[in-house]
């Protein structure tokens, strides 16, 4: 791997090397900002290929005393702050990366013993006078070394959490890797010898185990990124100017590989962005790195609601989640909403923070979730997508009548926890019975502006079936008239918003009589001017 303390800027190099580099120097402003107070302990998770690795290696080229990086920052955002200079390359920084070290184990229970006699053999020929022999615990000695020289150190722990993750189930190696946590970050001395703390991985740090030992740390994280969410994943400008740079379809881009909710920027999966502006296919690139099988055992758990959740979200709906509940391990899970706030923090699900709603964030997604769920075959799901197909059908054969009856059959058999209350519920009823039409088209729009209102759903067709599919818009109504939905879809001109993307358009009118619990609907095609 390298050295592990001093590190040179080889690693950030790499990265500044590659045809699309995205600058991210801006989260140096930040740490720059907290340094030696109570906020620089920082623990940034976020899911796989969003950068985790990047941005420590960016951190470490930039304060490593082993680095000479003027030159590579020169350019970049951070070199326009006026603390830029301060800082550059002056610091001992220790860059550990557990996955490096698991990986090179023979057990688990040898990690942390790999760790510190490695990172103690680099200390002792950089300071061989302040480590004597009989020093074997690595917070000892960088005690010492902060005594006898005034300096403190940047800690770097690249996949803080791996041990947490992938051996969950071995006692020893956890409490010997929680205990060598809360030897080197908690309590007064660590304030003593710790300049910055930062941790990257895919889980946050609080969970029972590490409570005592890590809650010192800030968190930001897919449910909450407060300050850094510009610096987890790319942002809609970037992914913009990107489109424009490669010449690629920034809405198709959009459809594909937007849908993370992270304080007020929509967030990118930067390893699909780079992917398609290169290649130019437009698909999924999540199981390049990171396995459905992951999931799997996660979505066939048997907790009440979860596989209801799942079919609602690949729907296009949002299903409410309590994310207080996770304990941050993958051994605790209990429940619904313990499955649904790890899939989060794994990146298979968005999530927004001011309705505590999950979500199937874009297509890519969609279709690894999809076929997670058709690994093992859900009775339900079986039974659900043939009745959702028959739906379809008889949408686009425009036979009204067996549209209602087959949205009433729906709402009746398969989502009867969502009770009739309003015009809401309906939405909801209506976007989990159309799930068979998300191997044809994109997740529905929900209240697409047109100009002279909001459609309540719009179905645009993927590229591949614009010929054979048409587009649908579905305009709901509750207790009144079907022919009144009909009205205000020609009325309002919801048509001409979409015609630039797609072929011939249904118009789908719906009501729902309360009185009666009758659906009606009515469609017609469009008649282009």
């Amino acid at each position: 791997m390298g050295r592990f303390v001093n590190p040179d800027n080889s690693a950030f190099q790499v990265a500044l090397n590659s045809k699309i580099y995205v600058d991210k120097t801006g989260l140096i402003a930040y740490t720059n900002s907290v340094l030696d107070t109570t906020d620089a302990y920082i623990c940034n998770s976020r899911p796989r290929r969003f950068g985790k690795s990047y941005a420590a290696n960016m951190l470490a080229a930039y304060y490593s005393k082993g680095a000479d990086s003027e030159k590579m920052f020169s350019g970049l955002e951070i070199s326009k702050d006026v603390n830029f200079k301060k800082h550059l390359n002056k610091y001992d920084l220790i860059h550990i990366d557990i996955q490096w070290f698991l990986a090179n184990c023979v057990e688990a229970d040898n990690v942390v013993d790999f760790v510190t006699n490695s990172v103690l053999g680099e200390l002792r020929a950089i300071y061989p006078e302040a480590l004597p022999p009989e020093v074997s615990r690595l917070p000892d000695a960088l005690s010492r070394i902060k005594d006898r020289t005034g300096q403190k150190f940047i800690v770097i722990i690249d996949e803080w959490d791996v041990l947490i993750r992938d051996a969950a189930t071995d006692n020893k190696a956890q409490d010997d890797y929680i205990t060598f946590l809360r030897g080197l970050f908690k309590g007064t001395e660590p304030t003593k010898y710790i300049q910055l703390a930062y941790l990257t991985g895919i889980l946050p740090v609080k969970k029972e185990k590490t409570q005592s030992a890590l809650n010192n740390f800030d968190e930001f994280t897919m449910l909450s990124a407060s300050e850094l969410a510009p610096y987890i994943g790319f942002t809609e400008d970037e992914v913009e100017k990107l489109a424009e740079k490669y010449h690629r379809d920034f809405d198709e881009v959009k459809r594909w590989y937007d849908g993370y909710l992270l304080k007020d920027y929509q967030v990118y999966n930067p390893r699909a962005v780079v992917s398609v502006m290169l290649r130019g296919e437009f698909r999924s690139y999540w199981s390049e790195t990171a396995s459905y099988d992951a999931i799997v055992p996660l979505i066939n758990m048997n907790y009440d609601g979860l596989k209801t959740a799942i079919i609602e979200m690949l729907s296009g709906a949002e299903v409410r989640v309590n994310t207080a509940t996770f304990k941050n391990d993958t051994v605790n899970i209990r429940s619904k909403d313990d499955v649904l706030t790890y899939m989060i923090h794994l990146g298979y699900l968005g999530y927004n923070e001011i309705r505590k709603t999950a979500f199937v964030p874009n297509e890519e997604i969609r279709q690894e979730l999809t076929t997670a769920v058709e690994s093992k075959t859900w009775n339900e799901m079986l039974t659900f997508q043939q009745e959702s197909e028959r739906l379809l059908d008889a949408t686009l054969d425009m036979d009204g009548v067996e549209v209602a009856a087959q949205i009433e059959k729906i709402h009746n058999e398969y989502v009867s926890v969502i009770q009739y209350h309003n015009e809401n519920s309906l939405s909801s009823v209506l976007a989990i019975a159309y799930l068979s039409a998300m191997q044809y088209y994109f997740k529905p729009i929900r209240e697409l502006p047109t100009g002279r209102g909001f459609a309540d759903f719009v179905f645009l067709p993927k590229p591949e079936y614009k010929n054979d599919y048409p587009a649908l818009i579905v305009e709901l109504k509750w207790n009144r008239k079907v022919q009144t939905a009909m009205t205000q879809i020609k009325d309002k001109k919801y048509p001409s918003s979409i015609s630039n993307y797609t072929g011939e358009i249904l118009l789908v009118g719906i009501n729902y009589d309360k009185n009666s619990k009758e659906h009606q609907c009515l469609i017609e095609k469009y008649k282009k001017d």
